[in-house]
């Protein structure tokens, strides 16, 4: 049997992102409804950001206090990693959505379960347990179905029963050894929760540092406290085959003939759209391929500005934060489109625009990796005139008084020609605290002459600000 309703905005997906294009398309005052086969939150809240983050931070906290004279000699013992298993489970409510339901239902935002298509168009059909639900849209659809773990085409991995950062998130207690392919943001993450909890951890890289889309300090700094830690860091490496053994044991073998062995292995080796089975064919698009977007999010395959997509499945900005983003754009065009008061010019309501120029992410490992906009390579690769401007984070009062021997690294990349900060990077403990300032910079490209008068705080970490604009110049 099947059901027919209408709506103005239908959304498929009840991740982050599909929450808050809802949300903010009822805040305007249209209806939507959103369509979810799994839990309500998405990855973010059960198999990514929150987990991940709640595995990391009691090994943080243990090092944080090691590294102070007076509290380091109060530190017994080693984390209690049942007790760590258990406030991760806290996190994400044990798996359960209900709470996520209920906050769906107080925003007056409905709820369909079960597996949405698009079924041409402002058309969605919904498998239920009993039956297909047809949905309707007056205005608008949007897709928010997010992205999945991609397997690289490494012989006989798929065979080998990998991990994939889902399983990675939720095991149910520490693995002996773990083999971890791929050193950027989810493999480093990743590889210090487990390896703070016992576990013997190999982490393996292609290119000759880890986190290769970042500035090359930030990979060369985090290696090296990987390596302190006991964690076997192998950069400049190539997977040739992958197997698991009869006894259970995960190989990989690598170029060169060696090999790498655990009892888990670890893909965190890039994403794929989950565009596969959500009906991009009805309406002109190819399936499993990521889904462009103008600035608004809508749709540059589809004619009519009704179709949306937003977050990862359109492949401009992988981070949940950026999701919300440009959800809150999405939701506040698919208004303004309804209403005719669409305004889509750079750094406008309807626009995007920090997806392109000011991007900031925390890698919340030890030391932390924060950056915002472009790093010196891709500002010289966009074109523009840059000066890198370097001090060590160390050397600042706040720094030294934050933890004994605190090492750490700061960057500024300035375009000479307009003389505003285009990029920033700090890496040391606690340095994701600097991020949002830095955003704030690229975002109001602020001058350099009247970032001199922000004054920093003595003694924090902020007076790095103050240490880098000297080293300019100022």
């Amino acid at each position: 049997m099947s059901d027919e309703r209408q709506y103005d905005v239908i959304v498929i997906g009840a991740g982050s992102t599909g929450e808050n294009v809802a949300d903010r398309a009822v805040k305007g005052g249209l209806s939507a409804v959103v369509v979810e086969a799994d839990l309500v939150g998405g990855d973010c809240s059960y198999w990514a950001c929150m987990p991940s983050k709640a595995l990391l931070r009691p090994g943080q906290v243990l090092a944080a206090a090691r590294r102070v004279a007076g509290a380091r000699s109060a530190v017994s013992g080693e984390l209690d990693a049942a007790a760590v298993l258990d406030r991760r489970d806290r996190f994400t409510s044990g798996w359960d959505d209900a709470s996520q339901v209920g906050w769906l239902d107080g925003a007056g935002i409905d709820l369909v379960r079960g597996h949405g298509r698009l079924a041409g168009e402002r058309r969605v059909e919904v498998g239920t347990g009993s039956g297909t639900v047809v949905l309707r849209a007056r205005h608008a659809v949007c897709v928010a179905t997010g992205s999945a773990p991609a397997l690289p085409p490494v012989p006989g991995l798929a065979d080998a029963r990998p991990w994939t950062t889902k399983e990675a998130t939720s095991a149910g207690e520490p693995p002996r050894r773990l083999v971890v392919l791929g050193g950027g943001v989810a493999g480093c993450e990743l590889s210090q929760a487990w390896g703070s909890l016992g576990t013997e951890v190999v982490l393996l890289e292609m290119a000759d540092r880890l986190l290769p889309a970042y500035e090359p300090v930030a990979g060369e700094l985090l290696a090296a406290s990987m390596r302190a830690s006991g964690i076997d860091v192998r950069t400049g490496v190539r997977a040739t085959a992958a197997e698991r053994r009869p006894d259970g044991t995960a190989v990989v073998h690598l170029e060169g003939g060696a090999t790498a062995e655990g009892d888990e292995l670890l893909v965190a080796a890039g994403r794929r759209p989950r565009t596969d089975d959500v009906g991009l064919g009805t309406v002109g698009l190819r399936p499993g391929t990521w889904i462009e977007v103008d600035d608004t999010m809508a749709a540059t395959g589809v004619p009519g500005g009704w179709l949306y997509a937003a977050g990862d499945v359109n492949h401009r900005v992988l981070l949940t934060h950026q999701g919300k983003y440009q959800a809150r754009v999405c939701g506040d065009a698919i208004v303004a489109r309804a209403n005719g008061t669409l305004r889509a010019d750079p750094w406008g309501p309807h626009a995007a625009t920090a997806d392109h120029r000011a991007v900031p992410q925390v890698v919340f490992t030890d030391p932390e990796v924060a950056a915002v906009g472009l790093n010196e390579s891709q500002a010289e690769a966009a074109g523009m005139r840059v000066r890198a401007v370097d001090h060590a984070l160390g050397n600042v009062a706040g720094a030294a008084l934050h933890a004994d021997g605190y090492q750490g690294h700061a960057r500024l990349v300035v375009d000479e020609e307009r003389r505003v900060v285009v990029g920033a990077t700090f890496v040391g403990p606690d340095a994701g605290e600097l991020l949002h300032a830095a955003t704030i910079a690229v975002v109001g490209e602020v001058p350099l002459e009247r970032l001199w008068h922000a004054v920093p705080s003595y003694p924090t970490l902020g007076e790095i600000w103050l240490r880098l604009l000297e080293s300019y110049g100022l």
